[in-house]
């Protein structure tokens, strides 16, 4: 669908956060705990050399988000993961999307919008998921592997959160839609993470509780 701001015809692109946006709650933290079991997963925490100590106490999520997955997924299989994460992603999608979000979304893609996920959610899961919601792509956190299909424990390439979000959206876009100004572009967010994004879109839906954070 094209809109017709300024007399010109303009590819139409929706993204969507996805955590508390288009789930009702965070799926990280579950994805986590599914993977190893939440003791395992709370011991290798704490002998991590990013440790929860270092990251703040939550408050520094980079840090947090890299000390999580090296804890969890040093040295497992990608496939292994690959198919706990598209079980995962079928129990978000029958179980855990926020109704009002997905009609919005599902009205996107029924309208012929071009759909992505924009979200600090781990890559792994949320294409399997984003099949089922038929969105054309996912900009995500992405886990290194090494040349024998296991995982690093590393990130590959930095938290998609704040700026970066924006980054790499319009790099996506780029390379599939032009330029940024080449595109009318809707942005759904609910959290400050978010907050980027939905200025740099030319409209911006706040699904959060109260105000949109300035």
């Amino acid at each position: 669908m094209t809109d017709g701001i300024g007399g010109i015809d303009r590819p139409r692109v929706a993204a969507f956060d996805v955590d508390g946006t288009l789930t009702m709650a965070d799926c990280v933290v579950p994805f986590l705990r599914r993977t190893v079991g939440t003791p395992t997963l709370v011991g290798r925490m704490l002998r991590s050399p990013l440790s929860l100590a270092r990251s703040g106490a939550r408050r520094d999520r980079d840090a947090l988000k890299a000390a999580s997955a090296a804890a969890t997924f040093r040295g497992l299989p990608l496939t292994a993961v690959e198919a706990d994460a598209a079980v995962f992603a079928r129990e978000v999608y029958d179980n855990g999307l926020r109704d009002d979000v997905v009609e919005s979304l599902r009205r996107h893609v029924d309208e012929g919008d071009t759909v992505v996920l924009v979200s600090a959610s781990f890559e792994v899961y949320l294409r399997p998921l984003a099949a089922l919601l038929g969105v054309h792509d996912v900009l995500a956190v992405r886990l290194a592997v090494d040349d024998a299909g296991i995982l690093t424990g590393d990130l590959d390439g930095p938290n998609c959160r704040g700026p970066e979000k924006v980054a790499r959206l319009h790099r996506w876009l780029d390379d599939h839609a032009g330029d940024r100004s080449a595109v009318h572009l809707s942005a759904y967010g609910d959290s400050t993470g978010d907050r980027e994004l939905l200025a740099d879109a030319d409209e911006a839906h706040w699904v959060g509780r109260g105000e949109m954070p300035r």
